[in-house]
């Protein structure tokens, strides 16, 4: 280059400086420097570039995200836009160039030039139409250049990348569980296209632990996808953690996404129309999550509605029986899923809400006073115009519902729940409701007949209707209409002793047993206390020896499991266990099916947990020895004699070595025997100082084999199991010293229990020795960390009678020496086994 071309190239790089210069201080200026800049693009074609990219060098160097120079980045992006639409062919082959400039930048060392090429491009693309002429080529190059940059070990660099690619389809969303910074994932989060491919991955972000993240979520699902779009299952999985979020950030925009998109723009209001999107029979509880939000942000408007009165038939009208029953067979006057949850939810927010109202009033005086009693009065005015006028009416309205058959067993069972919102204290009311409620005790259970002609009960074969919802329905309905007269336990009784008459006489069928003992089971539930019970209609020692042992023997696999239920809430009533309660328990622990071991097991672990190992055993006659020894752990659970004599804490011990009991039991939600006994003996460990007749060594025993049940791979699929012992693990060493000594004791035995190749482990393969010896490890480990998990503060009674709170060290006493349970004494044990 000569001196004149030089000189002229040096003018032209001062002019853009200028210019660049002058839209670093407004951005008001912009619109008038662009016009400025493509004139001396047209005029200065050959030289241009070069001028240009040398006058932007000192930009690159810039580490400062200051407002002028983030000026100067919008015009270069709105510069570039303007060559690319309508300017002649030069402005397309200087903006393809300084594409190739700024990719070359953003693979420089610097990490300043990296990130300024990337929020140049991020900007230009972001603002580039849609027909710029730019070859796929070019394309191809920016977009594995910022694949590359997606990388980048500085954040700002992989946000600014992540936003250029947006624009493009380009995978991003499998690097999003992966990124850790916050603003990195917000960023790509937003950057997401709506498809089935990028909805699971953008709401799993609900789950983000930052707040941030959480309600970007919200404002993306808002924003990219319809209610339409989404299936029922991610609708109710978006609001159910969105409305329950800790944070009421998220929160707020959760409600708003739920009110400003899917009511009003997706179901134009309607709040009936949105819960049918919702599926509120297999979602009740988000259904009513979603209703309680809308009505405490004033959305549901209450006022000038017929509410479920207009589904009844007055029995105070002028219509006969048969327009009565004529009413109540058409299907346009029975109530749909969504109508029922709709009308249940506000009459208990309008129940609620007056009675706080009323106590507000009752607290106050004055006009306080005066405007809360009238507030309340309000709400309970319009639960009277919502609700059915008369008793009968309701009676009537719930049983239509109830004769239109499986369709409207879900409406039925909320027009049940409405029953907790009236007044049966007219006696006339009550009988009414009463006669009422004993037919709903009395409906047999629905079954269907086999292939080959027996009788099979729909449901769980469990609860009262063949599911626990319903049974608690009809249990709250039965306890509101007899609470004034106190007369509960004696109604559901008397329907006992009608319903066991053909159980007594050995007439009943399978399903007549399951129906009378599934009352017999809501009863005990019920029941305040075994004295509440015990002087009633029908003597429950009767019920023990005609019905309940009976039922546990019974042939058939679901009579024998409800049995066992009742008799283990029996036991937990009673406060003098009896011996042949005990006995028939254990019998079915040991000798029944998988099912009904499981059943018998859960009994078994509440009565000990409930009346203590001493009580239960004191009740069987024995005198027990509450010490596990490790020759006396296992049990011949073939041998009658010795599951007989052996104590009821040593025979759930020896249940976990039974390895056919390590598989599910189908019946009851992937379940096994063994994570029953896990969950048990993880609570008699947690509250150990309640049973102080248990001895050391049977807690360090117990905790073996926890430890050694929790890293099974036999207990991978039990989500319940490994979810109570992984909260039982963090709390247990913290709660005490003694906790602790007891995982240093645990400590060797544990490791030795898993480790392949010794104390009769199986060994395997290198490869599974190796797999086995990692596992051992962790195990290790884990203890190690649980022993250095620090201590809870105690509260104790301060002499003002203010309860205050100890420090760690208050445990650290000439008693509890810590060499026992800290690292010093694990240290010393394992030098002793490694010694000797």
């Amino acid at each position: 280059m000569d001196d004149r071309e030089a000189r002229k190239h040096n003018q032209l790089a001062q002019k853009i400086g200028k210019i660049l210069d002058e839209t670093r201080t407004s951005s008001a200026t912009h619109n008038r420097k662009l016009k400025d800049l493509s004139s001396l693009l047209s005029q200065s074609q050959p030289h241009f570039f070069s001028a240009f990219t040398k006058t932007l060098a000192p930009l690159f160097d810039f580490q400062r995200r200051a407002p002028a120079s983030e000026r100067v980045v919008h015009f270069l992006a709105a510069f570039c836009r303007s060559c690319a639409s309508g300017a002649p062919s030069h402005g397309t082959s200087f903006l393809i160039n300084f594409l190739h400039f700024l990719l070359a930048a953003a693979a420089a060392a610097s990490k300043t030039a990296r990130f300024r090429a990337c929020q140049i491009i991020s900007e230009i693309i972001l603002r580039l139409p849609d027909d710029a002429d730019v070859g796929n080529e070019q394309w191809d190059e920016v977009i594995e250049t910022l694949m590359h940059r997606v990388k980048d070990k500085v954040p700002v660099i992989r946000i600014y990348a992540i936003r250029a690619l947006s624009r493009f389809v380009n995978g991003s969303e499998n690097t999003l569980s992966l990124e850790q910074n916050v603003e990195v994932r917000k960023t790509l989060l937003l950057s997401l296209p709506p498809s089935s491919a990028t909805s699971r991955v953008i709401i799993d972000c609900t789950l983000d632990e930052s707040e941030s993240v959480r309600k970007a979520t919200y404002c993306v699902l808002a924003n990219k996808f319809p209610l339409q779009s989404l299936s029922i299952k991610l609708r109710t999985l978006i609001l159910q953690r969105g409305l329950a979020d800790r944070s009421d950030a998220v929160v707020k925009e959760c409600l708003k996404l739920l009110k400003d998109e899917w009511l009003v723009n997706c179901c134009k209001g309607d709040t009936v129309e949105l819960l049918k999107y919702l599926d509120v029979e297999t979602y009740e509880l988000v259904g009513e999550s979603v209703m309680l939000a809308l009505l405490k942000a004033g959305v549901v408007r209450l006022h000038d509605v017929d509410g479920i009165q207009k589904y009844t038939f007055s029995s105070s009208d002028n219509a006969g029986v048969g327009e009565l029953r004529y009413f109540f067979s058409r299907s346009s006057s029975l109530v749909g899923a969504e109508v029922a949850l709709y009308w249940r939810v506000i009459c208990r927010h309008l129940l609620m809400e007056a009675q706080e109202k009323g106590s507000d009033a009752a607290n106050a005086v004055g006009t306080e006073a005066a405007l809360y009693a009238a507030e309340a009065s309000d709400s309970n005015d319009l639960l009277e115009r919502i609700l059915p006028v008369t008793i009968s009416d309701y009676i009537d309205l719930v049983r239509a519902h109830i004769n239109a058959g499986p369709n409207y067993r879900f409406a039925s069972r909320q027009l049940l729940l409405l029953g907790a919102m009236l007044d049966f204290s007219d006696a006339t009311n009550r009988k009414m409701a009463s006669a009422f409620v004993r037919e709903l005790l009395l409906k047999p259970l629905e079954h269907e007949i086999d292939d080959e002609g027996n009788k099979v009960a729909l449901g769980d074969c469990i609860n009262l209707g063949g599911d626990r919802e319903w049974a608690d329905a009809v249990s709250a309905l039965a306890r509101k209409v007899h609470s004034a007269s106190g007369e509960f336990e004696e109604a559901v009784l008397e329907v006992v002793e009608e319903l066991a008459q053909p159980c007594r006489e050995r007439t009943a069928d399978s399903i007549q047993w399951m129906h009378c003992l599934s009352v017999t089971g809501l009863l005990l539930e019920s029941a305040k206390s075994f004295g509440s019970v015990r002087s009633k209609a029908i003597k429950l020692d009767d019920l023990l020896q005609f019905l309940l042992l009976p039922g546990a023997k019974h042939v058939h696999l679901d009579v024998q499991r409800v049995a066992i239920r009742c008799l283990g809430l029996l036991g937990l009533l009673d406060r003098k266990l009896s011996k042949e309660l005990i006995d028939q328990l254990r019998q079915s622990f040991v000798d029944g099916p998988p099912p009904t071991s499981r059943m018998a097991s859960t009994a078994l672990i509440d009565l000990l947990l409930w009346h203590g190992p001493w009580e239960i055993e004191r009740a069987s006659g024995k005198n027990p020895d509450m010490q596990l020894q490790d020759n006396q752990t296992s049990v011949n659970f073939s041998d009658v004699d010795e599951t007989s004599s052996v104590e009821l804490l040593h025979l759930l011990y020896a249940g976990f070595d039974r390895d056919d009991w390590i598989i599910s039991v189908p019946s009851d939600e992937s379940e096994s025997i063994h994570a029953v006994l896990g969950e048990g003996f993880a609570k008699i460990l947690l509250l150990s100082n309640k049973y102080p007749s248990i001895s050391a060594s049977t807690h360090q025993l117990v905790m073996v084999k926890l430890i050694c049940l929790y890293f099974s791979d036999h207990t991978k699929e039990l989500q319940r199991l490994r979810q109570c012992l992984s909260v039982f693990f963090e709390h247990y060493p913290s709660l005490s010293p003694k906790h602790k000594e007891v995982v240093s004791k645990a400590f060797i035995p544990a490791v030795k229990s898993i480790w392949p190749g010794i104390n009769g482990n199986a060994g395997g393969s290198a490869h599974t020795v190796s797999i086995k010896r990692k596992r051992a490890v962790q195990a290790s480990r884990f203890m190690l960390q649980m022993m250095q998990a620090p201590l809870y503060a105690k509260e104790t009674k301060a002499g003002n009678g203010y309860n205050t709170r100890d420090s760690a060290e208050t445990y650290d006493n000439s008693d509890e020496s810590s060499v026992e349970w800290g690292e010093e004494g694990l240290g010393i044990r394992i030098a002793t086994e490694v010694t000797f």
